[in-house]
């Protein structure tokens, strides 16, 4: 997985919650690009079309609130976002954005707009705001983490290191 991700950043406020991100009416699907064409389609119907593959989404507190569900995290993924950025996350969607490979960072003091060009350093724990010619620390990733990420999650990372059984599912 590439460490270093640039692109626009969407930004929304606090506590959007996993039923915003995806609506549970479109989670009975295997088909993830289902997923992809309806994310955040409850909380900005133009979500779709202005996000191009490897944008960013910026958040405030409490991203990812709600249930548990993963298709939240996957269907960001699929659409494109390159990484989400937020203030503070619910930890449930935290883990199982590592876990699907959509890397999260949690940024307390992050200022941006709509349209403003971000780049992020995933290894660094770095956030710039290249409109605003600004920079952030990200709270520290356990290593553990940045390996899942950079397999592109966790079954990829099991696998790799011998630990994966399917037969014990």
């Amino acid at each position: 997985m590439e460490s270093r991700f640039t692109g626009r950043a969407h930004v929304y406020g606090d506590d959007i919650d996993t039923d915003r991100i995806i609506a549970g009416k479109y989670t009975k699907t295997l088909n993830l690009q289902d997923l992809a064409d309806h994310v955040l389609e409850d909380l900005d119907i133009d979500f779709r079309s202005k996000l191009t593959k490897g944008d960013v989404l910026v958040a405030g507190t409490n991203f990812g609130c709600g249930s548990s569900r993963e298709q939240a995290p996957l269907a960001l993924k699929v659409a494109g976002v390159s990484a989400v950025v937020a203030k503070y996350f619910a930890r449930i969607f935290f883990r199982n954005a590592i876990n699907i490979g959509l890397p999260v960072l949690e940024v307390p003091d992050l200022e941006a707009d709509s349209g403003d060009e971000v780049e992020i350093d995933l290894k660094a724990g770095v956030v710039k705001n290249l409109t605003k010619h600004t920079e952030y620390r990200a709270s520290a990733m356990p290593q553990v983490m940045i390996d899942i990420l950079d397999q592109g999650g966790l079954v990829a990372y099991l696998k790799k290191n011998g630990t994966y059984d399917a037969s014990a599912l």
